[in-house]
């Protein structure tokens, strides 16, 4: 007879998975893919090195799976803003913005989700989600159509055009070794217009002032 786990260890079971996810992530966030150590992952997630092997047989696999969680993460604030009121254009806009101004905050995940070097799964795993990103762009994109904001076009390419636009347009800025924090807002407002040129909207969106930081209280 199959032994078969009991509601409390399948509980168990996938709040230890989570805890590793997370603690990827963060190692991630902080120093890229290179300081995602197992070694390091166990410590962060207050598990034995063994046990991440029991959850993710290899190094590649967990990384997939980070990535997999955090392309699910940002797919629903797209999804999020694609159900708010505005036009097709502001859409878009809204998404393109809102993509690159997050990976700008978070320069090592974002570069490690996009272009650091990393094992051949990885780099699958990456072509996936870009696909994925294009399915909620083609979905802009044919409503724009159907708005009669932009032009008929095939809506595959247009779409992965876009994913591969910012995305590339990120590489350099994100990049270690040639990271700068100077004109991100221009960053975000060329790619944004670039975005609707490409797919000929009718009508580009003001751009938004830079939101000014808040000042902190003084202290006596």
């Amino acid at each position: 007879m199959a032994y078969k786990r009991s509601p409390l260890m399948e509980e168990r079971l996938a709040a230890n998975r989570q805890r590793i996810l997370q603690a990827a992530r963060q190692l991630v966030a902080a120093g890229g893919l290179r300081e995602a150590q197992i070694s390091a992952v166990a410590a962060e997630a207050g598990l034995s090195t063994g046990a991440i092997y029991r959850y993710f047989p290899s190094k590649a696999e967990l990384f997939v799976d980070v990535l997999n969680e955090a392309v699910r993460q940002e797919i629903e604030i797209l999804d999020v803003i694609l159900a708010g009121p505005g036009s097709a254009a502001e859409h878009l806009a809204q998404c393109v913005e809102s993509f690159v101004s997050r990976a700008l905050r978070g320069p090592n995940l974002a570069y490690a989700f996009i272009a650091e070097p990393a094992e051949p799964e990885v780099d699958a795993a990456r072509i996936r989600c870009r696909m994925m990103f294009g399915d909620v762009f083609k979905r802009v994109l044919q409503d724009g159509i159907e708005r009669g904001e932009f032009p008929p076009q095939n809506v595959d390419a247009s779409a992965a055009c876009i994913v591969g636009a910012y995305t590339e347009a990120l590489v350099g800025p994100i990049a270690p070794a040639t990271r700068s924090v100077r004109s991100q807002d221009r960053l975000i407002e060329s790619v944004r217009d670039f975005c609707l040129r490409a797919v000929g909207a009718t009508a580009v969106p003001p751009a938004k002032p830079p939101a000014r930081p808040r000042r902190r209280a003084r202290t006596a």
